[in-house]
């Protein structure tokens, strides 16, 4: 098993709203992205789009605990939700990270994904979350976006994106 660089993204001054990897090449079994990530607004959850796809074709579940509390959510949405990032009222200059694992993402039948998520901070408020889920789609996975629902990603955030073949 090799593990390939494709690409890493580093936001640059002024934010961005979204991190992109366009024109991933089908030459390999799986992908891994990496992420370290925080928000310039409150209450900042982590998105997934794949191939650009706004259909309801992403299924998932979601176990997340916050150092005061657990729980599961479930549904199907036009984004793949996977996390929770650090946001304006978390600690100064922190940043969450996560990986996001895709399998088999040249396949022609549905891919699955998921990820592990933390939102760091020094309080009992910084959230982790494991994602399990489904991409309904026969279409090879030649591109994917990380954005948060609202606001945008601040300064030296960073993703990677690997390919597994």
């Amino acid at each position: 098993m090799a593990m390939t660089l494709v690409s890493t993204v580093t936001v640059g001054s002024g934010g961005a709203a979204s991190i992109e990897f366009t024109g991933i090449a089908g030459t390999g079994k799986d992908l891994v992205l990496l992420f370290s990530t925080r928000s310039d607004t409150s209450g900042d959850n982590l998105r997934l789009r794949l191939n650009g796809d706004t259909g309801t074709n992403y299924t998932r579940i979601n176990l997340r605990g916050s150092g005061a509390a657990a729980s599961s959510v479930t549904g199907t949405q036009d984004f793949a939700f996977i996390g929770q990032q650090p946001e304006t009222t978390h600690t100064a200059n922190t940043f969450g990270n996560g990986l996001v694992y895709l399998s088999n993402y040249t396949s022609t039948t549905n891919k699955s994904f998921s990820g592990d998520v933390v939102s760091e901070q020094n309080a009992t408020t910084a959230w982790q979350i494991l994602t399990a889920g489904s991409y309904s789609t026969s279409l090879a996975i030649t591109s994917l976006t990380l954005f948060p629902v609202s606001g945008n990603f601040v300064q030296h955030s960073t993703a990677s994106l690997y390919i597994i073949s």
